[in-house]
């Protein structure tokens, strides 16, 4: 079943649902490229590893701590009976911050002679648009991304979050604070660097592939890229669109979307 969305669809940005989302359009991207790339060029999907602790952290699937001792032991010995005082404050149940590794996928376009990465593509998770240890890790990447020769593609699909920092130039438009956007930043041309803005309403925008100067870059369509892996990954069943999106929209997104779908008969009236 097709997306009813012109665009990025929101419900697509649920954190439960988003690594998936994430993990389908990596792999759409690399799948999409190998063809129009080789034989000069492959593209290798990457990873980013790291931990986060603390309100950082989301403990899902982390087993309680057990302290235990010899089944022997205590089946040869009966248990002492020990006498103890009531405490004068009873406690409250809390939990500890635990590590999590977080892994992030990524592109790289690659030349095959040399091994050189052409073109670096990511799309942005939560963890980079919020602070902390996955922003601190992607920024730094970034950064040295932009200090050298090598084409970045940053393609942030997340309503939430802080993004990414761009500049808008002098006598340029100054609003560049949209819903999504996606950023073409040649290593030859910076600090200049091509800014895609769209919001919920908006058909997401195709852009070339930069690569080198006198190869043809090719078209990554984006937005058909995204309908397809919606299909493929059948996340029409993982959706429930008679509730609201995650992240909360604005009163007049609110009011598009809910046209927007009971037109599509994807939902009921309250």
């Amino acid at each position: 079943m097709p997306s009813p969305f012109p665009g990025m669809n929101p419900y697509l940005e649920q954190p439960d649902l988003w690594p998936e989302v994430h993990h389908w359009l990596i792999t759409g991207i690399a799948e999409s490229l190998v063809a129009q790339l080789r034989p000069k060029y492959r593209v290798a999907v990457e990873k980013r590893v790291y931990q986060t602790a603390g309100q950082e952290s989301v403990l899902v699937g982390i087993p309680d701590v057990v302290v235990g001792r010899s089944l022997t032991a205590s089946i040869s010995t009966p248990p002492a009976i020990t006498a103890v005082a009531a405490p004068l404050l009873q406690p409250i149940s809390v939990t500890v911050p635990m590590p999590e590794e977080m892994r992030e996928s990524y592109l790289e376009v690659r030349e095959v002679g040399t091994g050189e990465v052409i073109t670096t593509i990511e799309i942005l998770s939560p963890a980079n648009k919020r602070s902390g240890e996955g922003r601190r890790v992607y920024e730094s990447k970034r950064q040295r991304v932009l200090s050298s020769f090598t084409h970045l593609v940053e393609i942030d699909l997340l309503r939430s979050g802080e993004s990414m920092l761009v500049v808008p130039l002098p006598g340029s438009e100054p609003n560049i604070h949209t819903s999504y956007r996606i950023l073409v930043s040649r290593g030859d041309r910076r600090p200049s660097a091509d800014l895609y803005r769209f919001n919920l309403a908006d058909p997401i925008p195709a852009f070339p592939l930069p690569l080198q100067r006198e190869d043809t870059e090719p078209l990554v369509e984006l937005q058909r890229l995204v309908q397809d892996v919606y299909d493929r990954a059948g996340f029409d069943l993982a959706v429930d669109y008679n509730q609201e999106p995650v992240p909360p929209l604005s009163e007049s997104e609110a009011v598009w979307i809910d046209e927007l779908l009971r037109s599509a008969g994807l939902r009921h009236s309250p």
